[in-house]
């Protein structure tokens, strides 16, 4: 599932194409993808304005001239491909893609929905937005003038200021579950994943076993700093290709390269101060990596 980069990484490629221009056409392939889109979807869109968007933890954020907000989740294996032409009624068709139909993982049969958005000047062709998911986990929703829906209770981004050694230490003060655990908690800090939190524990020498409210203050604020020096990192690399992720331009991640305990199970610790080898646990149905020497 693509976690905070792979989702920033989205977010950074499409704002260019979607920011400030209109929804001049939605084409939707079916119903629903993993639920049924909101009633009057496509009249709710068509003739708006997308004026700004972002990423609120694992979701991007549209925020549009309605006063609505459109909220968008990749869910598993969802991927967004810009094209260059028109989708309009009358005239479907497509000219040069700026982003290859091949390219990544994109499969036409697997294109669910279809934005078509304003051009940015008179002979220039607009721009469709494809969204393409072939496991249909992820979603859109609609949400009214100040409503905040999945977003409302998320805890601090873990990129931004809120977040830090002090904000983790009062967080986890009553926290008896796992560390590992905790941090994928959303409403601790919003948007981390498993495989961030597996490398920032081992950044930051801390067992992914440990129990949250053992974390002294200092540990706090090592962890807090690993885990935004691994974020900034992973959005530097354009994310971590494992399986079906791959940016609007189609070029898959970089980061899953530069794993130092992620799916490494049995290698060598790469702290070059210890003896130890990756070992590889459940956790709340998840694997956990870490090395057991040098994590306490």
């Amino acid at each position: 599932m693509p976690e905070l980069p792979e989702v920033e990484t989205v977010k950074r490629g499409l704002a260019p194409v979607m920011e400030g221009r209109v929804f001049e056409h939605v084409r939707l392939n079916r119903a629903d993808i993993r639920f049924p889109f909101p009633d009057n979807f496509k009249t709710r869109l068509q003739g708006v304005t997308l004026e700004r968007l972002s990423r609120r933890a694992k979701f991007l954020v549209a925020e549009l001239s309605s006063g609505e907000t459109l909220l968008m989740h990749l869910g598993m294996s969802g991927r967004f491909v810009i094209e260059e032409g028109l989708d309009l009624p009358g005239r479907a068709t497509r000219s040069s893609p700026l982003v290859p139909a091949d390219s990544g993982t994109h499969n036409p049969k697997h294109d669910h929905v279809v934005f078509t958005m304003s051009a940015e000047g008179s002979g220039s062709n607009a721009p469709l937005i494809i969204y393409n998911d072939p496991r249909r986990f992820g979603f859109m929703e609609l949400l009214e003038a100040g409503d905040f829906g999945r977003i409302a209770d998320l805890g601090p981004e873990p990129l931004s200021n809120n977040f830090n050694g002090p904000a983790l230490h009062a967080k986890l003060a009553n926290k008896k579950s796992a560390i590992k655990s905790t941090l994928l908690d959303q409403h601790i800090v919003a948007g981390l994943g498993n495989i961030y939190v597996c490398e920032a524990l081992f950044g930051a020498h801390i067992s992914p076993l440990r129990l949250s409210n053992t974390l002294s203050e200092n540990e706090c604020e090592l962890l807090s700093v690993e885990i935004k020096t691994t974020l900034k990192l992973a959005i530097q690399a354009g994310g971590s290709t494992l399986k079906d992720f791959a940016a609007v331009d189609g070029a898959l991640g970089y980061f899953q390269h530069r794993f130092k305990v992620y799916d490494h199970e049995g290698d060598i610790c790469p702290n070059k101060t210890c003896t130890g080898t990756i070992s590889r646990i459940k956790q709340s149905g998840r694997s956990s990596f870490f090395c057991k020497n040098c994590q306490k």
